[in-house]
């Protein structure tokens, strides 16, 4: 034990920026299937920040917010990248980018903190599980 604010908060720092992705990106996005599927994304990785939270009470500490600098460069980012492609297989690829950065940090917290405990293992295990998960139904759109 001793790692679990940084991990939650880490957790909790990608699972915002995955919604704030979301949210930019789906006002984007013609296709209905991918829009739901994006959705559904959205919507797992809210239950899950919801988890997070609940969590980090146990260990007396708030939740830490995405930079509002970090939201702005992210925003931007997908303007740019969508300026002149909307199609399917660039959000896709927008969203793939995003979903294995996170995959990367979520398995790097769990290899790097073996003493964590049940319940954070618990979370960073879900997480790591839903996005890759979430690779696969991204792929069908490429």
């Amino acid at each position: 034990m001793g790692n679990e604010n940084y991990i939650l908060n880490e957790v909790g720092k990608g699972l915002q920026m995955g919604m704030d992705s979301i949210s930019n990106i789906t006002e984007k996005v013609e296709d209905k299937n991918l829009k739901n599927t994006l959705l559904c994304q959205y919507d797992e990785y809210g239950s899950l920040l919801v988890r997070v939270n609940e969590e980090l009470k146990e260990y007396t500490d708030t939740p830490k917010e995405v930079s509002p600098m970090q939201k702005t460069m992210e925003k931007i980012g997908i303007e740019m990248n969508t300026l002149m492609d909307k199609s399917n297989s660039k959000i896709a690829e927008i969203m793939l980018q995003g979903t294995n950065m996170g995959i990367i940090e979520g398995v790097k917290l769990l290899n790097h903190n073996p003493d964590a405990t049940k319940e954070v293992k618990s979370i960073l295990n879900d997480f790591i599980s839903f996005q890759e998960h979430t690779v696969e139904k991204l792929k069908e759109y490429l």
